[in-house]
Protein backbone atom coordinates (compact mmCIF):
# COMPACT_ATOMS: atom_id res chain seq x y z
CA UNK A 1 0.00 0.00 0.00
CA UNK A 2 1.30 3.44 -0.92
CA UNK A 3 2.43 5.63 1.96
CA UNK A 4 0.73 8.96 1.26
CA UNK A 5 2.81 11.93 2.29
CA UNK A 6 6.05 10.12 1.43
CA UNK A 7 8.02 10.93 -1.72
CA UNK A 8 10.03 8.19 -3.41
CA UNK A 9 13.24 9.03 -5.24
CA UNK A 10 15.12 6.76 -7.66
CA UNK A 11 18.81 7.66 -7.62
CA UNK A 12 20.16 7.38 -11.17
CA UNK A 13 23.07 9.80 -11.19
CA UNK A 14 26.03 7.41 -10.92
CA UNK A 15 28.85 7.32 -13.45
CA UNK A 16 28.73 3.51 -13.93
CA UNK A 17 32.50 3.21 -14.48
CA UNK A 18 32.40 -0.58 -14.14
CA UNK A 19 29.77 -0.67 -16.87
CA UNK A 20 32.11 1.03 -19.30
CA UNK A 21 30.33 4.35 -18.86
CA UNK A 22 26.96 3.01 -20.05
CA UNK A 23 23.98 4.63 -18.31
CA UNK A 24 22.84 2.06 -15.75
CA UNK A 25 19.29 3.39 -15.80
CA UNK A 26 18.88 2.37 -19.42
CA UNK A 27 20.46 -1.09 -19.20
CA UNK A 28 17.98 -3.70 -20.44
CA UNK A 29 16.40 -5.78 -17.68
CA UNK A 30 13.42 -8.08 -17.84
CA UNK A 31 10.78 -6.60 -20.13
CA UNK A 32 12.23 -3.09 -19.90
CA UNK A 33 15.29 -1.56 -18.29
CA UNK A 34 16.61 -0.89 -14.81
CA UNK A 35 14.90 2.47 -14.42
CA UNK A 36 11.53 0.98 -15.45
CA UNK A 37 12.06 -1.73 -12.87
CA UNK A 38 12.93 0.70 -10.06
CA UNK A 39 9.99 3.01 -10.78
CA UNK A 40 7.50 0.14 -11.01
CA UNK A 41 8.65 -1.32 -7.67
CA UNK A 42 8.66 1.99 -5.82
CA UNK A 43 5.50 3.54 -7.28
CA UNK A 44 2.99 1.40 -5.33
CA UNK A 45 4.79 2.28 -2.08
CA UNK A 46 4.81 6.11 -2.27
CA UNK A 47 2.47 8.96 -2.99
CA UNK A 48 4.88 10.62 -5.45
CA UNK A 49 7.85 9.28 -7.44
CA UNK A 50 10.88 11.32 -8.57
CA UNK A 51 13.90 10.41 -10.67
CA UNK A 52 17.28 11.92 -9.86
CA UNK A 53 20.06 12.23 -12.42
CA UNK A 54 23.16 14.30 -12.96
CA UNK A 55 22.86 14.06 -16.75
CA UNK A 56 21.10 12.20 -19.58
CA UNK A 57 17.86 14.15 -19.18
CA UNK A 58 16.82 13.54 -22.77
CA UNK A 59 17.02 9.79 -22.32
CA UNK A 60 15.23 9.67 -18.99
CA UNK A 61 12.49 12.25 -19.61
CA UNK A 62 10.19 9.66 -21.18
CA UNK A 63 9.47 7.91 -17.89
CA UNK A 64 6.57 10.16 -16.87
CA UNK A 65 7.93 11.13 -13.46
CA UNK A 66 9.45 14.45 -12.39
CA UNK A 67 13.23 14.58 -12.89
CA UNK A 68 15.34 16.35 -10.30
CA UNK A 69 18.92 17.22 -11.14
CA UNK A 70 21.83 17.47 -8.75
CA UNK A 71 22.45 21.03 -7.63
CA UNK A 72 25.97 20.10 -6.43
CA UNK A 73 28.50 20.04 -9.27
CA UNK A 74 31.11 17.43 -10.21
CA UNK A 75 29.17 14.23 -9.56
CA UNK A 76 28.98 14.57 -5.77
CA UNK A 77 27.38 11.14 -5.38
CA UNK A 78 24.14 9.85 -3.83
CA UNK A 79 24.08 12.52 -1.12
CA UNK A 80 23.69 15.16 -3.84
CA UNK A 81 20.74 13.20 -5.21
CA UNK A 82 19.15 13.00 -1.78
CA UNK A 83 19.54 16.75 -1.38
CA UNK A 84 17.95 17.30 -4.79
CA UNK A 85 14.98 15.22 -3.67
CA UNK A 86 14.66 17.14 -0.41
CA UNK A 87 14.82 20.45 -2.30
CA UNK A 88 12.06 19.27 -4.66
CA UNK A 89 9.82 18.29 -1.77
CA UNK A 90 10.36 21.67 -0.08
CA UNK A 91 9.31 23.46 -3.27
CA UNK A 92 6.51 21.17 -4.48
CA UNK A 93 5.28 19.13 -1.50
CA UNK A 94 6.07 21.04 1.70
CA UNK A 95 3.86 18.79 3.87
CA UNK A 96 5.84 15.68 2.90
CA UNK A 97 6.63 13.50 5.90
CA UNK A 98 9.74 11.89 4.45
CA UNK A 99 11.77 11.15 1.34
CA UNK A 100 12.65 7.52 0.58
CA UNK A 101 15.51 6.72 -1.78
CA UNK A 102 16.47 3.64 -3.77
CA UNK A 103 19.29 3.22 -6.31
CA UNK A 104 18.41 2.51 -9.92
CA UNK A 105 20.72 -0.53 -9.93
CA UNK A 106 18.90 -2.50 -7.20
CA UNK A 107 16.21 -4.50 -9.03
CA UNK A 108 15.00 -6.61 -6.11
CA UNK A 109 14.36 -4.15 -3.27
CA UNK A 110 11.40 -5.19 -1.07
CA UNK A 111 7.80 -4.28 -1.72
CA UNK A 112 7.45 -3.33 1.94
CA UNK A 113 10.59 -1.16 2.01
CA UNK A 114 8.85 2.18 2.50
CA UNK A 115 6.32 0.94 5.06
CA UNK A 116 8.96 -0.71 7.24
CA UNK A 117 11.42 2.18 7.07
CA UNK A 118 8.67 4.64 7.99
CA UNK A 119 7.49 2.44 10.87
CA UNK A 120 11.03 2.14 12.25
CA UNK A 121 11.71 5.88 12.00
CA UNK A 122 8.43 6.64 13.73
CA UNK A 123 8.93 4.09 16.51
CA UNK A 124 12.48 5.23 17.22
CA UNK A 125 11.84 8.93 16.60
CA UNK A 126 14.72 8.90 14.12
CA UNK A 127 15.20 11.37 11.27
CA UNK A 128 16.85 8.66 9.15
CA UNK A 129 16.03 4.99 8.65
CA UNK A 130 18.03 2.60 6.48
CA UNK A 131 17.70 -0.95 5.23
CA UNK A 132 20.07 -3.69 6.33
CA UNK A 133 20.74 -7.26 5.23
CA UNK A 134 23.37 -9.78 6.24
CA UNK A 135 24.47 -7.40 8.98
CA UNK A 136 25.38 -4.72 6.40
CA UNK A 137 23.64 -1.35 6.30
CA UNK A 138 22.57 -0.04 2.90
CA UNK A 139 22.51 3.73 3.22
CA UNK A 140 21.10 4.50 -0.22
CA UNK A 141 17.96 2.53 0.68
CA UNK A 142 16.96 5.16 3.16
CA UNK A 143 14.22 7.32 4.60
CA UNK A 144 15.16 10.96 5.19
CA UNK A 145 13.34 13.65 7.14
CA UNK A 146 12.84 16.96 5.31
CA UNK A 147 14.36 18.58 8.40
CA UNK A 148 17.77 17.33 7.24
CA UNK A 149 17.79 19.48 4.12
CA UNK A 150 19.98 22.42 5.13
CA UNK A 151 22.27 20.29 7.29
CA UNK A 152 22.91 18.04 4.29
CA UNK A 153 23.54 21.03 2.04
CA UNK A 154 26.14 22.31 4.50
CA UNK A 155 27.78 18.87 4.67
CA UNK A 156 28.09 18.73 0.88
CA UNK A 157 29.13 22.32 0.19
CA UNK A 158 31.17 23.26 3.26
CA UNK A 159 32.38 20.01 4.79
CA UNK A 160 32.75 18.27 1.41
CA UNK A 161 31.15 15.05 2.69
CA UNK A 162 30.63 12.63 -0.20
CA UNK A 163 30.08 9.16 1.25
CA UNK A 164 26.66 8.20 2.57
CA UNK A 165 28.20 6.20 5.42
CA UNK A 166 30.18 9.26 6.55
CA UNK A 167 26.96 11.27 6.67
CA UNK A 168 25.12 8.56 8.57
CA UNK A 169 27.89 8.32 11.17
CA UNK A 170 26.81 11.62 12.67
CA UNK A 171 23.16 10.66 13.17
CA UNK A 172 20.89 8.35 15.08
CA UNK A 173 19.79 5.95 12.35
CA UNK A 174 16.97 3.42 12.68
CA UNK A 175 17.84 0.23 10.81
CA UNK A 176 15.50 -2.42 9.46
CA UNK A 177 16.85 -5.91 8.76
CA UNK A 178 15.82 -8.10 5.83
CA UNK A 179 17.03 -11.68 5.27
CA UNK A 180 19.69 -12.07 2.60
CA UNK A 181 18.77 -15.66 1.66
CA UNK A 182 17.88 -17.10 -0.78
CA UNK A 183 18.39 -13.73 -2.47
CA UNK A 184 19.65 -10.51 -0.96
CA UNK A 185 16.92 -7.96 -1.81
CA UNK A 186 19.59 -5.25 -1.90
CA UNK A 187 21.72 -6.89 -4.57
CA UNK A 188 23.26 -4.18 -6.76
CA UNK A 189 24.14 -4.31 -10.44
CA UNK A 190 27.63 -2.86 -10.75
CA UNK A 191 29.22 -4.90 -13.55
CA UNK A 192 28.09 -6.72 -16.70
CA UNK A 193 28.47 -9.96 -14.74
CA UNK A 194 26.12 -8.62 -12.03
CA UNK A 195 23.55 -7.73 -14.69
CA UNK A 196 23.71 -11.23 -16.16
CA UNK A 197 23.35 -12.75 -12.68
CA UNK A 198 20.37 -10.52 -11.91
CA UNK A 199 18.67 -11.53 -15.16
CA UNK A 200 19.18 -15.17 -14.27
CA UNK A 201 17.79 -14.67 -10.79
CA UNK A 202 14.81 -12.72 -12.10
CA UNK A 203 13.19 -15.93 -13.29
CA UNK A 204 13.63 -17.44 -9.83
CA UNK A 205 12.63 -14.32 -7.88
CA UNK A 206 9.29 -14.45 -6.06
CA UNK A 207 7.93 -11.33 -4.39
CA UNK A 208 6.51 -12.11 -0.97
CA UNK A 209 6.69 -9.44 1.70
CA UNK A 210 5.79 -12.07 4.27
CA UNK A 211 9.35 -13.40 3.99
CA UNK A 212 10.73 -10.15 5.44
CA UNK A 213 12.33 -10.32 8.85
CA UNK A 214 10.28 -8.90 11.68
Amino acid sequence: MAQTGIVGLVLAGGRARRMGGRDKALLPFGDGNLVNRAISRLKPQCGVILLNTSSALAHLAAHDVPIVRDSIADHAGPLAGILAGLDWTADHAPTTRALVTVPVDGPFFPQDLVARLHAAATAQRAVIACAQSGGRRHGVYGLWSPALREELRDALLIKRVRKVDDWLAGHNVATVEWPDHPLDPFFNVNTPEDLAAAEQRLGEFVDDVRTSAT
